[in-house]
């Protein structure tokens, strides 16, 4: 089996005894300078991820992409067998082993294909078995993640839900989602970062924000108003391009003569 894998690649959810409720506004933690923290990197249980073996739990359809593995139980990942069969494998202590990481490849905008480490894709097969047998992405190949109130259940081809059996073979036989239903799929690729956490917090926003945001910050205030240029603005977006924002509204300023720290 170690030389089959020598090239492995580093609906709506029914939940059993539940009701449907209003999606609640989630509150989210901010920054010390009032931004908010971007939701692909608030609230990340670091000691769960160091339990994983640096796998962290997705939370979104857009962060299942490249390697991922999928964790029935804790621990316990989906094990790929030479056979094109699955099963769950054995607890870990350092996240999965070759033959339980898979490869995720984004379809459309609510589905994904898998393929495991033999390079086939998964579908599910007969008395709703999970099967890796497939060379290319037909519709029994495709998968839908479901996200519902923090939990998360992953629906095969066959309209059912992924879980596994009492022999442990993973299966798709459940039309709702239960307890044995509810997965986690964990990722290693690197998370997203807040694209404005290197732009300055006074340039965030608009052009006229951001100059009022210098002028408060830098403008001495001796009469108590804020004294903003008049000059058009238009050569401030061909600076904000250029990364010379801050260098053209302290020109800007300099002419005003308000700035204490204008020449």
């Amino acid at each position: 089996m170690a030389d089959s894998y020598s090239f492995v690649k580093g609906g709506k959810l029914k939940l059993k005894g539940s009701k449907h409720k209003k999606h609640k506004k989630s509150k989210k933690r901010k920054y010390e300078d009032g931004e908010e923290v971007p939701s692909g990197s608030s609230d990340v249980d670091m000691s769960d991820i160091a339990q994983h073996g640096g796998w962290w739990v997705v939370s979104k359809l857009g962060q299942i992409t490249g390697n991922i593995c999928i964790e029935l139980e804790d621990k316990r990942y989906m094990f790929a067998q030479d056979n094109g069969r699955f099963v769950l494998g054995p607890p870990r202590e350092a996240g999965p082993e070759p033959e339980e990481i898979l490869t995720a490849v984004k379809v459309d905008e609510t589905k994904i294909a898998l393929k495991s480490g033999y390079d086939q894709y998964l579908s599910v097969g007969t008395s709703n078995l999970v099967i890796g047998r497939s060379m290319a992405i037909g519709a029994k190949e495709q998968w839908e993640p479901v996200f519902q109130e923090g939990k998360m259940a992953l629906n095969g081809c066959n309209s059912c839900f992924l879980s596994y059996d009492e022999d442990e073979d993973v299966v798709c036989a459940s039309k709702t989602a239960g307890d044995k239903e509810m997965i986690r799929i964990r990722s290693n690729v690197l998370r997203d970062t807040d694209p404005k956490l290197a732009i300055p917090v006074e340039e965030r926003g608009s052009l006229k924000d951001a100059e009022i945001n210098y002028v408060k910050k830098f403008q001495s205030f001796q009469d108590r108003h804020l004294k903003i240029s008049s000059e058009d603005k238009s050569h401030l977006k061909k600076a904000r391009l250029e990364g010379s924002l801050h260098e053209s509204m302290l020109d800007r300023r300099e002419k005003m003569k308000a700035d204490r720290y204008c020449k």
